[in-house]
């Protein structure tokens, strides 16, 4: 991977590094935090910076993640900004230390709390924002604290409507708060620290992927598996056709649309659904059989009653 010759500099992802920066400065916060290129999204505990996935830097490595793991997570400007923000609001707790503060506690939890190897949220709950998928404000305290900066920095952000009523408002004008204090304030952490940085990465690309594909080829419920066997296929007489994982994937902005109507405000639980779904086609090796209007069709109506099931039966919210 040191070996790619990859830079920032030239590539997209500095337009929307610049766009971050404006964001910041738009809310008078002089902070901005540097960034780095290396093996996937983070910001590292105690240093005031981002890193950005390798990948995003060229077409054919983008191109490349895509085929192997089927998506290229902050692949489009959109997604870019929204992981952008909500690592921001990691590097600025960094800068800050707002996690030292009973506040901060009070709200969110403590920082100390150990990261859980997975987590079960409750899609009805109003205690968290909702911005990145799968209720994922709801998997630590610092993610909780960073997915609501990363809601305040919103442009145009209508965070005082779109949360009335909610738990998750007193989080926001907390931040808000914070925000206006540091104003004034030069950052008590000024590293310029670059973790794992690209350049001394020394893991051969295919370990990579090999290790990523491992991961996410993680254990998925086979309760959907009779539904899936119905819509989809695994015979050998398929063995040509498009994966089912790779179907779903590349139409899911589709199936949204189909299926949204249905699930109303909880868009977050179809998500959290449709990735279990897809990760367990994939693990079955299931493959498109059938015409493709029909099939969107049909597993829209899988998926709804499969979302509204989930949320049926969800368990009662897991403190983290």
């Amino acid at each position: 991977m040191c070996d790619l010759g990859l830079s920032l500099d030239g590539s997209w992802l500095t337009d929307c590094v610049a766009r971050l920066c404006k964001e910041l400065t738009r809310r008078s916060i002089r902070f901005c935090p540097h960034v780095w290129l290396s093996h996937d999204w983070f910001s590292p505990e105690g240093v005031p910076g981002i890193a950005i996935p390798f990948y995003l830097a060229h077409p054919r490595l983008m191109r490349l993640e895509q085929r192997q793991v089927l998506e290229v997570e902050g692949g489009t400007r959109e997604d870019c900004m929204k992981i952008l923000r909500h690592e921001c609001g990691h590097a600025i707790q960094h800068a800050y230390q707002f996690q030292r503060r009973r506040r901060y506690h009070q709200l969110f939890g403590k920082s100390s709390q150990v990261y859980p190897e997975s987590y079960r949220p409750d899609p009805a709950s109003r205690r968290y924002v909702q911005h990145l998928r799968l209720y994922y404000a709801q998997s630590h305290p610092d993610e909780d604290f960073a997915e609501t900066f990363a809601v305040w920095l919103q442009p145009r952000a209508t965070w005082r409507k779109r949360y009335h009523g909610w738990p998750a408002l007193k989080k926001l004008e907390y931040v808000e708060e914070l925000m206006d204090e540091v104003k004034q304030m030069r950052p008590l952490i000024s590293s310029r620290k670059q973790v794992d940085p690209l350049h001394s990465l020394k893991i051969m690309l295919g370990d990579y992927y090999a290790d990523k594909r491992e991961r996410y080829d993680q254990s998925y419920a086979d309760i959907y598996d009779r539904d899936l066997m119905r819509l989809f296929s695994n015979d050998p007489r398929f063995h040509g056709r498009e994966l089912a994982s790779k179907f779903l994937r590349c139409n899911r902005g589709r199936i949204r649309a189909l299926v949204a109507r249905n699930t109303g405000e909880y868009l977050f639980a179809l998500e959290h659904v449709l990735d279990d779904m897809i990760g367990r086609s994939r693990q079955l090796k299931l493959r498109v059989a059938r015409s493709e209007r029909k099939l969107l069709k049909d597993f829209a109506k899988l998926l709804t009653a499969k979302t509204m099931l989930f949320l049926s039966r969800r368990p009662n919210r897991i403190a983290l």
